[in-house]
């Protein structure tokens, strides 16, 4: 196993050498689905998403037996710019409800049989207000990484990483904007409900942090813009695809943190699918970015890692199928 690392330098060297899925297992599974009790192609999306999880588990028989729902919530500096329509002191209420069980997240847990986990990171000691000054110092920047890292139990068999911070559609829009390009405008929504003096700040406030930069290397724009939620759910996708595990990418904020990897790495999201795509405004459009086509699209903007926790139903019944269906051969079914 991949020694937890000590640097940024680390970080670096674990994202230039990633590891790739099962080859093996992936044309086991091609095979397999090819002799299931089903006309060719008949399930969709299913078919290719169990022949996706066979790659990342090893096996052409695939299961989701343990998921795990990692939430990371982290206070950004940024919201002194009038950028949320909450108070930051909201982020340390929300995580207690998720302590308590009174969350959305927690019976999304219950309902897909996931385990949860919660990571409050540093709320007494916002990040930087990023139009100022760079968010996070280097050393900040490792610490949240780790916190993400150290978050994901090499037991499951799938990740959800999920966040909580009033500010953190800011910091996703900076991100986003930084490494993609285009206007402040094409990035920026309405978050929790800011009305349109409050998209005008946040467009405003991604275009003072973006100014600011003096590098578009992934992790410095990450230091520069980010959170340490967004930062500790991008150590936990990270810690997952050095232990094979699949992930479900939620929303806007989850893919900014995603798109840092994506950035650093081309193939370094092969083991993520996109759960849903939010109502957030820019969350397609990142999406596109990250060549992720989404499995669901209700109309969610809650974050809480909220519609990927709804895929995980989308994908263990896939691995369901797959592994459960019989063979023509073991039904006594004529294959036509």
């Amino acid at each position: 196993m991949t020694h937890r690392p000590a640097t940024l330098t680390d970080i670096r060297a674990l994202l230039a050498h990633l590891p790739v899925a099962d080859a093996a297992a992936t044309q086991g599974a091609v095979a397999r689905n090819a002799q299931l009790t089903k006309p060719p192609g008949a399930l969709g999306r299913l078919e290719e998403l169990a022949i996706w999880l066979a790659g990342w588990q090893g096996t052409d028989t695939p299961r989701i037996l343990a998921p795990q729902i990692a939430i990371f919530a982290g206070n950004h500096g940024v919201v002194a710019q009038g950028v949320s329509a909450f108070p930051a002191e909201v982020t340390a209420q929300m995580v207690a409800n998720f302590t308590h069980g009174g969350a959305a997240i927690n019976q999304l847990a219950k309902t897909f049989g996931a385990s949860m986990t919660v990571n409050a990171i540093d709320l007494d000691r916002p990040t930087a207000d990023f139009t100022q000054a760079d968010a996070m110092s280097a050393a900040d920047l490792l610490a949240a990484l780790l916190v993400g890292w150290d978050a994901v139990d090499p037991k499951a068999d799938l990740l959800v990483p999920g966040e909580m911070g009033i500010g953190n559609t800011t910091a996703a829009a900076a991100i986003a904007c930084a490494l993609f390009g285009g206007a402040p405008e094409d990035w920026v929504g309405r978050g929790t409900g800011v009305d349109d003096a409050g998209l005008a700040r946040k467009a405003k406030a991604v275009r003072a942090g973006v100014a600011r930069l003096t590098s578009r290397e992934a992790l410095a724009v990450l230091a520069a813009l980010g959170g340490r939620e967004i930062a500790a759910m991008a150590g936990a996708i990270l810690r997952a695809r050095l232990l094979r595990i699949p992930v479900i990418l939620d929303g806007f904020i989850a893919c900014s943190a995603a798109a840092i990897l994506h950035k650093s790495a081309p193939n370094a999201l092969d083991h993520c699918v996109a759960g849903h795509a939010s109502a957030e405004a820019a969350h397609s459009r990142l999406l596109a970015a990250l060549g992720k086509q989404p499995l669901l699209s209700l109309g969610l903007r809650l974050g809480e890692g909220s519609g990927a926790a709804l895929a995980i139903g989308v994908v263990k019944a896939a691995a369901a199928c797959h592994s459960g269906m019989a063979t023509f051969a073991e039904a006594g079914v004529a294959a036509g």
